[in-house]
């Protein structure tokens, strides 16, 4: 009989967006102290492993480490961008509005080619938490 998990490991960084077709201080520049929830799921090896959370490390943390300490900015803002462009300060442009939807989904799709070559990882899950008190999910399966 075949043996499924999942496992998870937590990334944290700090990052700073605003939403400018936001009708609250959401329009304002603002930060928050992220967390994604990086969780894959597949057979155990004869160890009893799926993956050792420290390929799970090096695989996630170089798109974490873009991230921190920056400025996201949706390419429409063309107020952030003015202010940024040459200021010297980290900032990232990025073709979507910076909601935590919209976030999760940049990073399924970019982490879900990481994981791709790894065959036994048969699906990958994201949360990302915005706040205490907030979240956003999105998964990828593989082909049965």
């Amino acid at each position: 009989m075949k043996r499924v998990l999942r496992i998870a490991r937590e990334f944290h960084w700090e990052m700073g967006h605003r939403l400018p077709f936001h009708e609250s201080g959401c329009a304002n520049i603002h930060g928050h102290s992220y967390r994604l929830r990086v969780e894959i799921e597949g057979p155990c090896d004869t160890n009893g492993m799926l993956m050792d959370y420290g390929d799970i490390k090096r695989l996630v943390a170089p798109v974490i480490d873009r991230l921190d300490h920056c400025f996201l900015v949706d390419e429409n803002d063309d107020l952030m961008k003015n202010f940024l462009t040459g200021s010297g300060l980290k900032h990232m442009v990025v073709p979507f509005t910076t909601t935590a939807e919209n976030l999760v989904f940049h990073f399924l799709d970019e982490l879900w080619t990481v994981f791709m070559p790894y065959t036994q990882v048969t699906s990958l899950r994201l949360r990302l938490q915005e706040t205490d008190i907030s979240y956003a999910e999105a998964e990828r399966s593989r082909p049965k």
